[in-house]
């Protein structure tokens, strides 16, 4: 059974998927105003989520109970939060919590205790980071980990670019030509520890090198305003992003997003992936997602709360029946019943 946990903007709400390929849905986390949910790639029964004003909470149990995070985040809103898949102390695996205004904490101790790591917010662009719908404040939108290097950890700010450290947080370096300021979103691949990926306000970029040198890639695009990002578990050539125009067409409410979700395999430009898909289409894929076991299925969640299933790697897409307030992001696991 495959199981989801959205973030919906107000909730977390986990989706299972059952064999005849109807959904259900529990909320388990009400009203706290949820951005981001990470799950342990090891323990899928440990959940973090942030929230815009709430701070952070945790689940030990799969989402049944959920407690605020210890101590050491000064600040309470939380839009990106990751889960190590390779650092971890004493049987844990690390978490790290993204917060407005932009700093990164970082527990070993399954969220009592943080640390925060303040040499993000040294580097010399600091002073510039500004996100346009509240300018006298950024955040940090996405947290990227590397699955084979503890040390390597990627933080994408909204609006400044995107940040490497490669000595777990000590020290940073600065955003790096080829890359886009405006990160939105930030993917290592799970085999290829040379890849970086990078969707953002103004197109897409890649590193062949684990992040010391960047190129924009956006040959076949005809919008630029990139939200989300996918990467073929196996294959590092082959990914997905969804865009439209600008952040007013992301962003509206209005069923007129004009967003498309594109394909990239290799060298070749990026192709429309929207079998079965208005073109383009009126709400805008907030979150793309193919699970690690299965590498031919992509879920889209839509800012409106729609979800699409593609079974074939783009090819077509099915609307299933999931309707939710929102759906800014989304996480994996495996049901273990």
């Amino acid at each position: 059974m495959t199981v989801l946990y959205a973030a919906t903007g107000n909730s977390i709400v986990r989706l299972s998927r059952e064999q005849d390929d109807q959904w259900s849905s529990e909320t388990l986390l009400h009203d706290k105003g949820v951005q981001c949910v990470a799950v342990d790639p090891d323990k899928p029964n440990r959940i973090y989520a942030g929230t815009f004003d709430d701070g952070l909470f945790r689940s030990l149990d799969g989402g049944k109970t959920w407690t605020a995070a210890g101590g050491g985040i000064p600040h309470q809103r939380i839009p990106s939060v990751a889960i190590s898949p390779s650092r971890t102390v004493d049987g844990l695996n690390a978490v790290y919590a993204g917060t407005e205004p932009s700093s990164l904490f970082i527990s070993d101790d399954d969220g009592e205790t943080w640390s925060d790591l303040a040499g993000l917010r040294q580097l010399p662009s600091a002073p510039t980071w500004s996100f346009p719908p509240r300018p006298w404040t950024s955040h940090v939108r996405w947290i990227a980990l590397s699955h084979q290097d503890p040390e390597l950890i990627f933080a994408g700010i909204e609006l400044g670019g995107v940040m490497r450290s490669t000595d777990g947080g000590k020290t940073w370096e600065d955003r790096k030509p080829g890359s886009y300021h405006d990160a939105h979103c930030i993917r290592t691949h799970p085999r290829d520890p040379s890849r970086v990926y990078e969707a953002a306000g103004g197109g897409v970029a890649i590193s062949l090198d684990a992040g010391e040198t960047w190129s924009p890639v956006d040959e076949g695009m005809d919008r630029h305003y990139v939200w989300a990002a996918a990467v073929d578990p196996e294959d590092p050539d082959l990914w997905f992003v969804s865009a439209t125009h600008s952040a007013r067409y992301a962003h509206r409410d209005d069923g007129d997003s004009e967003a498309m979700i594109y394909r990239k395999r290799g060298d070749a430009a990026w192709e429309p992936a929207m079998g079965g898909l208005e073109a383009p289409m009126s709400e805008m894929p907030y979150a793309l997602l193919i699970p690690e076991n299965d590498r031919n299925t992509i879920f889209a969640g839509t800012r409106q709360g729609s979800l699409y299933v593609s079974r074939d790697q783009g090819d077509s897409w099915v609307k299933t029946d999931v309707n939710l307030p929102g759906i800014l992001q989304l996480a994996h696991t495996l049901a273990e019943d």
